[in-house]
């Protein structure tokens, strides 16, 4: 497993884990969430639960509404390194924010830096982009970023995100969109690309109210994103927070589609956070990446 660990404690923290929720520090604010992957039922390390700002009741019928014991601001702001996050609870739990994939923004953040080193000016495609953490950390290590998603509201808090963080004037191209339309049109203007990172949904509808599973779809997505890349590509990244769809299939698709035609290896692996009680990871989603 690959663990998000240079996460200031101050900033982030997972602090205890049990019976399907995990206690967080999110720069000091205690929040409780559910997560399907906590299955154990220790009993509770931390004195902190009983003193969580807010705790997310998951619904029987779907969903589920925050409980805030004390009151916090709509949002506020933490780091990592030299990024900065606005966090704000929504209504399904998240917070607009994934800390484990800190260690896929090192990653890339590496590849661009020391690309740059050698002179070389490094375009990536940021796909299902969210609320933009893979695009600040590629926009902050010298990277010209294209971040597309659908949803206007998360490309506005990436673009939030960014102006926290300083980099408004960075060279992002700021886009919503559906992915795969967008790469079509890119495909067909000659538009190239060093590095592509994206992270699928599981479900989701299309505008035509077609049904998306990224099971029986993510071959082909891949396989479209591929002709993006141009000719000495760097990387490919791949997220999933899909139970079916494990590391080592998502690591056979990038070799398939892009190892025959680019060289290079592919590597796949669950990515977590550590637990301060526990002393263990908590696995929090796959990764897998091809790199030349």
């Amino acid at each position: 497993m690959r663990i998000a660990k240079n996460w200031n404690s101050s900033e982030y923290k997972i602090i205890d884990t049990s019976g399907g929720d995990k206690l967080e520090s999110w720069g000091g604010r205690l929040l409780v969430r559910p997560d399907p992957q906590i299955i154990w039922k220790t009993e509770h390390r931390s004195p902190l639960w009983n003193k969580a700002d807010g705790v997310y009741h998951r619904s029987s019928k779907g969903g589920g509404e925050w409980e805030f014991r004390k009151k916090l601001p709509e949002s506020w702001v933490i780091s990592y390194g030299a990024l900065r996050f606005v966090i704000r609870p929504t209504g399904f739990k998240h917070t607009g924010l994934f800390p484990e994939q800190a260690v896929n923004w090192d990653f890339m953040a590496d590849k661009i830096r020391a690309a740059k080193e050698q002179g070389r000016e490094v375009k990536v495609l940021n796909l299902f982009a969210y609320t933009g953490g893979a695009t600040l950390a590629c926009a902050e290590a010298g990277a010209a970023v294209t971040h597309v998603d659908a949803s206007k509201g998360m490309v506005s808090w990436a673009r939030d995100n960014a102006a926290a963080s300083g980099l408004s004037d960075k060279p992002i191209r700021w886009l919503v969109d559906d992915c795969e339309k967008f790469v079509k049109r890119e495909i067909r203007r000659g538009s190239r690309y060093d590095g592509i990172v994206m992270d699928p949904p599981s479900y989701g509808r299309g505008p035509g109210g077609e049904v998306w599973k990224l099971e029986d779809c993510i071959y082909d997505l891949v396989k479209t994103c591929a002709q993006v890349l141009n000719d000495e590509p760097m990387f490919f990244l791949l997220n999933s927070y899909t139970t079916g769809l494990s590391p080592s299939v998502m690591a056979y698709i990038l070799s398939e589609v892009l190892s025959e035609k680019f060289g290079g290896g592919v590597t796949a692996d669950e990515i977590g956070l550590p637990v301060e009680m526990s002393g263990m990871p908590l696995p929090c989603g796959s990764t897998a990446i091809w790199q030349k």
